[in-house]
């Protein structure tokens, strides 16, 4: 199972560019590599110098790294949740995502018109957030009346549920907020990455020029009352690194100061942003690194692998990936009693490699 984001916005603010760019973002020795599920939707993976390191102490032949998804949705338009655009195309492919990545432009090209006949990241922003809140408002009318109808007959149940459907309702003709949780799958509450798309003379990770540095703040003012992320990058730039060879591109990122491009560091805030945590497994055949959320014991990580090793659950042999590579040698660390084994509740932390014990 893998996690998947939907990169929104409106028209012409770079979400194709940077779903493009997204195409050259796997790891050198992998078995993902992008790949196109549709159109519309690719898989990439999350760059993690961790598992390369664990395989080669390990000695393992192949690293697998774990995955996320990203979908490419069409720009939304002011009057989408009553048709406009592609409405419901468009409201639909977000309900089905995890997250959503909100590319906000903040880059000016004569050759690219903004919607809105200007740059605002703050009325950009605005546009999108009125569009999803209103179609959220008319799917909790529709449950709440329904509700209504159902509660004629008293049951205790539906009148709780009668309760908390006006209250969300209440909530969002205020205003929505993504604090509110209820079975009901709103759109406005979904967890948010503000991708700020600079142009070449923005700040960092292109340089820390003027630029774009107003349209960035804005966007992290907002972003600060929400508790949400930002990611500030150059998806055009990012677009035509991926042409260059590996020894042109590392130079160009060093001219401009980087270690790494922008991508990375978009892919892992979009991984971070659904409190995920990597584990790893390791062996003669393959080094791999899972996903897992925050919080998860080794009975649920044993899951995520196979049933069959969860249902056979005994206990789980683990190493955090620190202990590892500063000892650099697994069975020192065993020999010296370094490795603890855990039972079915022990909480995965970030890091651990992890060695299962079951039953067939």
């Amino acid at each position: 199972m893998s996690f998947s984001f939907g990169i929104v916005g409106l028209p012409n603010v770079g979400k194709s560019t940077l779903f493009n760019a997204l195409s050259s973002a796997h790891a050198e020795a992998s078995n993902y590599p992008f790949c196109t599920i549709n159109p519309n939707v690719g898989v990439v993976e999350v760059p993690d110098e961790r598992l390369k390191a664990i395989q080669k102490i390990i000695g393992s032949p192949k690293a697998v790294p774990t995955i996320i998804e990203f979908h490419d949705i069409a720009g939304l338009v002011k009057g989408a949740s009553k048709g406009e655009g592609l409405g419901n195309q468009f409201l639909g492919n977000i309900r089905n995502v995890d997250a959503i990545v909100h590319v906000v432009r903040c880059f000016s090209d004569e050759n690219v018109t903004h919607v809105s006949g200007k740059v605002d990241p703050k009325s950009d922003i605005e546009i999108v957030q009125a569009e999803l809140i209103l179609a959220d408002l008319a799917t909790v009318e529709k449950q709440l009346e329904k509700a209504k109808t159902a509660a004629k007959g008293g049951d205790k149940n539906i009148l709780k549920e009668v309760e908390n459907l006006a209250e969300i309702k209440n909530q969002l003709e205020k205003g929505g907020g993504r604090d509110m949780r209820s079975h009901v799958s709103l759109l406005s509450a979904k967890p948010v990455l503000y991708l700020a798309n600079v142009d070449e003379t923005g700040p960092a990770p292109y340089g820390a020029r003027a630029g774009n540095k107003d349209q960035v703040a804005i966007i992290e003012e907002i972003a600060k009352k929400e508790s949400a992320t930002v990611v500030s990058l150059c998806a055009q730039i990012e677009s035509e690194v991926k042409e260059l060879s590996p020894d042109d591109a590392g130079e160009f990122l060093e001219s401009m100061g980087q270690k790494e491009r922008g991508l990375n560091r978009f892919i892992r805030s979009s991984y971070d942003l659904l409190n995920l945590i990597t584990f790893f497994t390791a062996n003669k055949k393959e080094c791999r690194a899972w996903t897992l959320k925050k919080g998860s014991t080794s009975y649920e990580a044993a899951g995520k692998i196979h049933t069959d090793m969860q249902r056979g659950f005994i206990s789980a042999e683990v190493v955090h990936h620190n202990d590892l590579t500063s000892t650099g040698d697994y069975h020192k660390l065993k020999e010296k009693g370094q490795l603890h084994l855990e039972g079915r509740d022990y909480i995965v932390q970030d890091g651990d490699l992890i060695l299962f014990r079951f039953n067939v």
